[in-house]
């Protein structure tokens, strides 16, 4: 299974183009539907032969009422050969825009029609798609990245955006989004959360976590030279390679009903199972199923919160790290290492992050010595600091 490490790995090779499987899709999508009506959507990371996002927006073209789906493809996208080949595409283009495979290319569709009558979209539709005169299909005169000129001039015409952008350019990706104020749903790991830009827009509301991924992993299919481990991948019939990767998320500024919907609480608070931060005046709260029905201060919970966040219900006050969030205090630590021992390494605020005293019926062992008084301290996962609303 794909985890942090496989991912930083992935990104360090950009090897970090992963398909989205078309279940995820549809569970997701399935929330926005009245946002589409009379809209440009663009599939700006997707080979529209390979795309699940454009598969799907393609099969629901005239159930959502779309006015225009547009998707590009960049230079050297690992499948457009092959499935130019399955396309017989060179018949579909224009003979004098002849050229090597793995070229950029868009597509812009303003009609379906289902051919065969089976209610679904497959191969055979979409070359029927790319003949119909009221669709086109043309090649790119840049390398098709989303960052390139003549891919933000098709962004700019564009009303919502749905993609998986490569995760190592996941920060550029929303700010050219926000840039050009345009609506979206993209696929991101969990711990951009925790990214200075991406929070600040959650916590003034203006993006937010989807609605179908809350935990578990997801599966992927990835281009055929993605270098795979040991275990956590699989390999069908065809040859084709899929990975899980762990801490997916659907991230969008397009409101849905069920985000309005109060997270239930249960629990009383007592200073005995909520302790305090020792640099910030906040409670520490280590599961979402934990927050306090009856306290009305600030809190530190972990950022899968995210997944549960009613802004009718709590406000974000900042995310508990340096930067974010002003310390009480700035203690000098020795680190510790897995065994407790020091290390003769020193931190600030424990690497600047919240931390509290250790405390031995629940930490197995301390991660930092304070200098001064050798009191013990454990570290805290990243956390977002909420406060309940009146």
């Amino acid at each position: 299974m794909a985890g942090n490490s496989d991912l930083k790995k992935a990104n360090k090779a950009k090897k970090d183009e992963f398909y989205t499987q078309l279940a995820d899709i549809e569970i997701e999508m399935k929330h926005y539907r009245k946002h589409f009506k009379d809209k440009v959507v663009f599939c700006n990371c997707d080979d529209p032969y390979e795309s699940n996002f454009f598969k799907y927006f393609a099969m629901n073209f005239n159930f959502l009422g779309i006015k225009k789906l547009v998707a590009t493809c960049y230079m050297g996208s690992p499948v457009v050969g092959e499935q130019f080949e399955q396309l017989s595409i060179f018949d579909i283009l224009p003979s004098e825009e002849t050229t090597p495979k793995r070229f950029p290319y868009k597509i812009e569709i303003t009609e379906v029609i289902d051919i065969n009558g089976d209610g679904a979209v497959d191969l055979t539709d979409v070359e029927y798609l790319l003949r119909n005169k009221n669709n086109a299909l043309s090649l790119l005169k840049g390398d098709g990245d989303f960052r390139s000129p003549e891919c933000v001039e098709i962004l700019k015409q564009a009303d919502i955006v749905v993609t998986n952008p490569p995760f190592s350019l996941f920060r550029d990706f929303v700010a050219q989004l926000v840039e050009y104020n345009k609506q979206f749903i993209i696929i991101g790991n969990v711990n951009a959360i925790t990214y200075k830009e991406i929070f600040a827009l959650i916590k003034d509301n203006k993006m937010w976590m989807g609605y179908s991924i809350h935990s578990g992993d997801r599966e992927f299919r990835v281009p055929d030279d993605y270098p795979l481990n040991a275990s956590g991948y699989r390999i069908d019939e065809q040859g084709r390679k899929y990975i899980r990767v762990k801490g997916v998320r659907w991230f969008t500024n397009m409101d849905y009903i069920e985000r309005h919907t109060d997270l239930d609480l249960y629990k009383r608070y007592t200073p005995e199972e909520y302790s305090q931060y020792k640099n910030y005046d906040a409670i520490n709260v280590d599961k979402t199923a934990d927050v306090p029905e009856d306290y009305y201060g600030v809190m530190g919970v972990p950022i899968t919160f995210l997944d549960k966040y009613n802004p009718d219900q709590f406000e974000i006050v900042a995310l508990g790290i340096v930067g974010s969030c002003e310390f009480t205090t700035n203690r000098r630590m020795e680190i510790l290492d897995k065994s407790g021992k020091g290390t003769g390494k020193y931190t600030m605020n424990a690497k600047g992050t919240l931390y509290r005293d250790f405390n031995p019926e629940k930490d197995k062992i301390p991660a930092f010595r304070d200098e001064e008084t050798g009191a013990l301290y454990s570290s805290i996962y990243a956390r977002v600091l909420i406060r309940r609303k009146q």
